[in-house]
This record gives C-alpha cells, structure tokens and sequence, in this order.
C-alpha cells in the first residue's frame, strides 16, 4: 500500500495524494513541496513504480530494499547508510510488533526470538523520504499520529521526519530492556535457590536474546553517529542536533544491553557453580556414608566366609560380638567425622 503526504512549506498544513499522482513529474520537482511517500508491505508493481520510476534509485540499493519480499524467509539486512549522488540510502532494523506484544510471556516470546527484527528502509532527498517496510510497525504509526497534531512539523524536511522515524525506533528498546533486566533479577534468585536443567536453558535462552538485540544496536548506533555527527549533504545542520539527541538514547541503552549480557553471562558460571556445589554435598553424604559401611562390609565378609576351619564360628557369643564390632566402629566413624566438622 502506498500513502503520499505533502506539505507546501508556505501553507504549513498537510496534503494526502492519490497514487495516481505519482506519474507527475512536478509533484517531485516542485522545490517548494516536501513529500512523504510511505511503501507498507508493497507489491512489486508498487515497489517498481516508486523506488524505480518515480525516483529511481541503485538496483543495489533497490535489491536491499526490497529483500524480505524476494527472500521470505532471510534474515533482515543489518542496518546500515550509503550517500549517492542524488539521495540517500538508509536500512535500520526496528523490532517487530509480534515481538513487541509478547514482552512478559517468556514461554511464548522464545518462538519469536529467531526473528525479533524487521526491516525498514529509507530513501531521503532534500524534499521527499520514501520509506519501505514489509509489515506495519508503530515508529511508523508514530510518525504519522505526530504529524496528525502537529501538521506543520512536516515542512522542516525529509532528515526531520527521518529523525521521529528514528527516534520512536530507538523507543521501542526501552520496555524490552526493562523487562530483560527484571528477568535477569528474578533469574539470579532462582540460580540461588533451585539450579535446575531447566533453569540453565532459560538463562542460556536470555543470553541468546540479549546477543541478538545487541549485535543490531551495535550497527544502529554506528549509523546514527554518521547521521549525527553532520557526515551527508542532505542532513541539514540544524536537524543534526535531533540526530544526536537519538544517538544518545541508543548509546544509553547499547549500555544498558551490554551490562544485561555480562550479568546473564555471570549468571552461568553461577549457575554452573551452584550446581557443582550441590553436586559436591551429594557426593560428600554418598562418600560419608559409604566410609561408615566400608569397616562393618569388611566384619561381615570376613565371617561370611565358608572356610570350615575358622575359630570363631563356634563361639556362642560370636554373632553378637560382631555386630558389637560392626556397630562401635561404625558410631566411631561418625564421631570422627562429627570431630572434624565434615557433619
């Protein structure tokens, strides 16, 4: 589907265009328009008639672009940004809302975790952003619900709507975040408490998140720094200040995910310690005991032998007196063992 929204930077008000307009070559040559033009799970007609004719872009930059529709089941391209002549090009990652609705319900949200991504691409020139995602995501929604009340906001340029775009991404971390940090809490009680198999596939299973939500706000931190710190033409200096403000955000909580993945990491060795501990008293009841039957295994298998020559067989008294034998040393053992404080 495609929207095409439009503000006159002398009428500060938005417009909405039908799609047939897009075959008017003034709707984009006109200097003084800024032009939105928002691609939400196009189809390959639609995709061609923005991204191809009404303002051709790269075929490497189209191929990026248009990648989760040619290969369903590939993985999101990384984000990334690349300056061309006339525009430029941006990919950045914002996390899906299937993901996003499943925050609280771990059994359920370890299916999503394959994929917690999606993939939003963007296409920016002085007077239009074009952006392209495969399915509905809210940074989108966001940008249009802003712009709802605040109409005129549209006529600042492409780099500032960009820049709301970016800013509601970088949102869209922060009750993740929350949640994986109240997991981790809970997490270190359990490893105290019950250290269990299960256990042990859960932190694993965090862990395995928390890499995944790493390794991409690692690369959207490096692209917002470019867009940030005044690298590309069409990033006007005034707009860079908002760039930064972002930055700052994704560097708060790419810190915020690398303290959750050395405190999930602390958490295994915990956990392998805590079971090792326990595994140690198991051992050290097992040993204890059997030391305590060894001596009274050795009385008995030496009167049970069959000789048929033995002394003692014959004494009245000699039943009695072994399990005499077998019960001091054994009571002797535990006192020792009592002594030395390994009871």
């Amino acid at each position: 589907m495609i929207s095409i929204y439009a503000w006159h930077r002398n009428a500060h008000c938005v417009e909405t265009f039908p799609v047939e307009t897009l075959a008017d070559a003034k709707l984009r040559e006109d200097p003084d328009r800024v032009l939105w033009i928002d691609l939400n799970d196009p189809t390959p007609e639609e995709e061609a008639q923005v991204l191809q004719k009404f303002l051709p872009i790269h075929a490497l930059s189209f191929e990026d672009a248009t990648r989760l529709r040619c290969e369903p089941d590939a993985l999101p391209h990384l984000p990334k940004v690349e300056e061309f002549p006339d525009y430029l090009f941006v990919i950045v990652n914002p996390l899906r809302e299937r993901y996003l609705e499943l925050i609280g319900r771990d059994e359920d949200r370890h299916v999503e975790l394959e994929r917690p991504f999606t993939q939003l691409s963007a296409v920016l020139t002085r007077n239009l952003l074009i952006t392209h995602h495969s399915e509905a995501n809210s940074c989108v929604s966001h940008l249009q619900a802003y712009l709802g009340r605040h109409p005129a906001q549209g006529d600042r340029g492409p780099d500032y709507l960009f820049h709301l775009v970016l800013d509601a991404i970088v949102d869209q971390f922060a009750p993740v975040l929350d949640h994986i940090d109240d997991a981790l809490e809970a997490l270190e009680t359990r490893v105290v408490q019950t250290p269990d198999s299960r256990l042990f596939h859960t932190i694993l299973r965090t862990k395995r998140e928390i890499i995944v939500l790493r390794k991409t706000l690692v690369y959207e931190r490096e692209v917002l720094v470019r867009l940030a710190r005044g690298e590309f033409d069409l990033v006007d200096e005034r707009e860079t200040v908002y760039y930064r403000n972002v930055y700052d955000h994704l560097v708060r909580f790419t810190e915020l995910i690398e303290s959750s993945r050395e405190m999930a990491s602390d958490l295994l060795q915990s956990h392998l310690a805590s079971t090792s501990n326990r595994l140690s008293q198991i051992m050290k009841v097992l040993t204890t005991i059997s030391t305590i039957i060894l001596p009274m295994s050795l009385i008995s298998g030496i009167y049970g032998m069959n000789f048929k020559h033995m002394p003692e067989l014959e004494w009245e008294y000699g039943y009695f007196i072994a399990l005499a034998m077998m019960l001091t040393i054994g009571f002797t053992a535990i006192g020792f063992f009592w002594w030395k404080k390994w009871l």
